[in-house]
């Protein structure tokens, strides 16, 4: 089992959260509408080799197989729990997907592994210093004119949205994402070319997408 950092933020906030975790995504997230729009925006090859970065119980993953047998599609994520899930969804679905244990900080893959990375409603969890290096892995492991996509909580624009926005800090871990730094930090870690792609509410948050493209 991966040590985990201090300050390390499960898949569900706490690990007796858990169960909770798919019902909170499928009804109050929206999950379907959401996964969809990923898969979609992800433009992903019928023989690309994809990374889903804090792939937490597989939801995504499963989706992307099923659209694309023919990808090579890999889950990496922190949270043994919740690898424990995914593992039983990929079992289910009868598909071959690669689920890893590791940290977005130090993702265990060489240089240009592969031509499409995603990564959803991780990246809140994570103090700057560890945003940081999880998007310059992230960049490394990218093929050049690979695309990274990222869809996470941005700034609120709503005044029920900014009432919210506390409940989001975990310690202060998002309040880079909700004053509007990911882009920042994108092109920080060198990726040349970063587009917003849409936003939509989910009452208590906004969650926003980026393509950005290396």
């Amino acid at each position: 089992m991966t040590e985990r950092p201090a300050g390390y933020i499960p898949a569900a906030g706490h690990d007796w959260l858990l169960p909770l975790y798919d019902p909170f995504l499928r009804f109050v997230m929206r999950e379907g509408r959401l996964r969809r729009e990923i898969l979609v925006r992800a433009q992903i090859g019928q023989r690309d080799r994809v990374l889903d970065v804090g792939c937490g119980t597989g939801t995504q993953l499963v989706l992307a197989q099923r659209a694309r047998p023919e990808a090579e599609v890999t889950g990496i994520d922190g949270d043994a729990r919740a690898l424990g899930r995914a593992r039983r969804k990929v079992a289910e679905a009868g598909l071959a997907i690669r689920l890893d244990e590791g940290l977005a900080t130090a993702l265990p893959y060489p240089d240009a592994r592969f031509e499409r990375v995603l990564s959803s409603l991780v990246l809140h969890h994570l103090e700057d210093a560890d945003k940081r290096r999880a998007l310059a892995e992230i960049h490394r492991v990218l093929v050049p004119g690979g695309a990274f996509l990222l869809v996470d909580f941005g700034p609120p624009a709503s005044w029920t949205e900014r009432a919210a926005a506390h409940f989001l800090m975990h310690g202060g871990h998002a309040t880079t994402n909700l004053e509007g730094g990911l882009p920042v930090l994108l092109r920080e870690a060198g990726f040349a070319r970063v587009e917003e792609l849409g936003q939509h509410s989910v009452g208590f948050g906004r969650l926003w997408t980026w393509r950005a493209t290396k």
